[in-house]
């Protein structure tokens, strides 16, 4: 049996973040290691493909690749899949050097008659690329597990992906901006199947004031969906 596509995944579980001058000898040196690196990644993030959702929970909301936060945040997340329905859920992440972890979890409503599913995750981000007058962008491997559970119909998911994106300060302004891409690709399991899928995340994370964070982020392609989080940070 085919699994479905991930614009109807959901109904079926619910009814079931510059250097300057000239670079050293050293850093010449250097330029071919980091692009190798950013390819191999691209390679490995990208390299997992077809139709599955783009992180722990299963919905097309991601991840910029730095944090906002120097101790911790918790923010709410609400997302609007393709195909209906609408998921609440809960974060919190925690700092460790260069590395973060989250959890998260909530609701995901099908809306009508359908049942609604629960949804678990934890998340791990740490930094591999840092820009260079070369390549303009940071970068963060993006990790985790997670599932949505329903009665008779749970999907277990290993999300895998490379966040690239740059902080942008507006002159003359106190919001600062995080545009990024997530290349994702994802394990999934459940109903005795598993597969591989794909999906590309677009998004944006604003710095509102020291304290706080709105963010926005989509999928495109085989994921898509719309996830907006409001985010107290620390």
């Amino acid at each position: 049996m085919l699994r479905p596509s991930m614009s109807t995944a959901f109904r079926v579980l619910g009814t079931p973040c510059c250097s300057s001058g000239n670079p050293s000898q050293h850093n010449l040196e250097e330029h071919p290691m980091r692009w190798s690196r950013v390819l191999c990644l691209l390679v490995v993030s990208g390299g997992l493909y077809s139709a599955a959702a783009a992180q722990a929970t299963g919905l097309p909301s991601f991840n910029a690749p730095y944090r906002a936060f120097q101790r911790s945040e918790i923010g709410l997340v609400l997302t609007f899949p393709d195909g209906g329905g609408t998921a609440f859920e809960g974060a919190y992440r925690f700092a460790s050097g260069k590395f973060d972890l989250g959890f998260r979890g909530g609701i995901f409503d099908p809306g009508g008659t359908g049942n609604a599913t629960l949804l678990v995750g934890a998340e791990a981000r740490e930094r591999v690329v840092t820009h260079t007058e070369d390549f303009p962008l940071d970068g963060a491997l993006i990790l985790g597990v997670g599932g949505a559970l329903v009665s008779g119909n749970s999907e277990l998911f290993v999300p895998v992906g490379l966040s690239l994106g740059r902080r942008v300060d507006p002159k003359n302004s106190k919001v600062s901006i995080v545009p990024y891409v997530q290349p994702t690709g994802l394990l999934a399991a459940g109903s005795g199947n598993s597969d591989f899928f794909f999906t590309l995340g677009l998004g944006a994370d604003f710095r509102l004031s020291p304290r706080f964070d709105a963010r926005i982020s989509a999928g495109l392609g085989d994921v898509e969906g719309v996830s907006i989080s409001a985010v107290w940070v620390h």
